[in-house]
């Protein structure tokens, strides 16, 4: 899998067309909660995968969630939505007003954050859904350094810099689909301007560049976040400390960013590939990752859950033909790696891997 390239993956996926329907609903449904969940949970959202894909696909809401992060995430996929329309109307050019329609879709309202100050005395200042900043923004890095974006004086004129840039670099075509993607991120962060909800904003426009390209739509897993930050971190360090230079970056200049990119797109392909190919009954998937499970008592006890989700365990013995204790071992392995769960009110099981 290391040693998997972008262009073996893209042209295993190009094999691959035209998709059947059952196909295409098949990584729909599986991308729709991948992408949410994930790019959801890197900002600090508490839903997991499970009730992400209760949230999403069935529109209900189980165990504790925090009313914010429900919303949140109900947001995050009509802004998948909404994007994945635009997308498909390639004639029509990118445009500041579509990104801040998408940032006002993904933040629902204006709110108030609130924040304590040394010394016990607090501060707040609102976050405006669809606008820009009207004040300075910056992170601290894992190393400990205060690494400053665009000023909100910058940001219009470097936003309209970057969707011209885009529009013309799309024509032009000298860039891949997936180098365009990875150097409309980049830039995009280094102005970083809105107030909030600038990665979610940024990887919804790299799975927009991309479908309007024909290509998979990806994902940046949240258990691999650090490595995602820490190549932006590293192009930092290449393209220097000054904002507009980051959003004026050309493709040369971002090479560590687009090496983790194109990596990221080979994976994420290659995976979608398997995900429709490989013939295993005993080979699941749960969220990106392929699980082979080394007997095949998992895929029975799983297919029972599925055609008969009230079962009880004596009704899985007589089903599956494993003994009661077997059966036992075995859901408390599925369960403590959340592929399964049970249903606190009604009693029925809930599979959340799938084939």
């Amino acid at each position: 899998m290391k040693y998997l390239n972008i262009k073996k993956a893209l042209e295993a996926w190009q094999n691959l067309q035209p998709l059947s329907e059952k196909d295409k609903d098949r990584l729909s449904r599986r991308f729709t909660v991948d992408f949410n969940y994930n790019s959801n949970h890197i900002e600090g959202n508490t839903l997991t995968y499970g009730q992400t894909e209760i949230l999403l696909l069935f529109g209900k809401v189980i165990g504790e969630a925090d009313v914010r992060d429900v919303q949140e995430m109900t947001a995050s996929n009509v802004g998948l939505r909404m994007m994945s329309e635009e997308a498909a109307m390639k004639e029509i050019p990118l445009t500041q007003n579509f990104i801040r329609t998408l940032h006002r879709t993904l933040l629902r309202e204006d709110y108030t954050v609130y924040r304590n100050l040394p010394g016990g005395m607090q501060t707040s200042y609102v976050v405006h859904a669809g606008q820009y900043k009207t004040r300075p923004n910056s992170v601290i890095t894992r190393y400990g350094d205060r690494f400053e974006y665009a000023s909100p004086d910058e940001t219009p004129g470097l936003m309209a810099d970057l969707v011209d840039w885009y529009n013309q670099a799309e024509q032009e075509g000298k860039l891949s689909p997936v180098e365009l993607a990875a150097l409309f991120h980049y830039r995009y962060i280094r102005i970083h301007p809105f107030e909030d909800g600038n990665g979610r904003i940024a990887r919804l426009m790299v799975n927009f560049i991309l479908a309007r390209h024909n290509y998979p739509m990806i994902v940046v897993r949240s258990r691999k976040k650090s490595e995602y930050l820490e190549a932006l971190h590293q192009t930092d360090m290449e393209v220097g400390p000054v904002p507009s230079d980051g959003a004026h970056a050309d493709i040369k200049s971002i090479r560590p960013f687009l090496k983790y990119f194109n990596e990221l797109v080979a994976t994420e392909v290659y995976n979608d590939v398997l995900f429709l190919t490989e013939k295993n009954e005993n080979v699941w998937w749960y969220d990106g990752e392929r699980i082979s499970f080394r007997t095949p008592n998992y895929t029975k006890i799983l297919n029972a859950m599925q055609t008969l989700p009230t079962l009880t365990l004596a009704e899985m013995r007589e089903i599956t033909g494993i003994s009661i204790a077997a059966i036992q071992k075995l859901l408390d392995q599925l369960i403590q790696k959340k592929y399964v769960e049970r249903g606190e009110k009604d009693g029925s099981w809930r599979v959340f891997v799938t084939q």
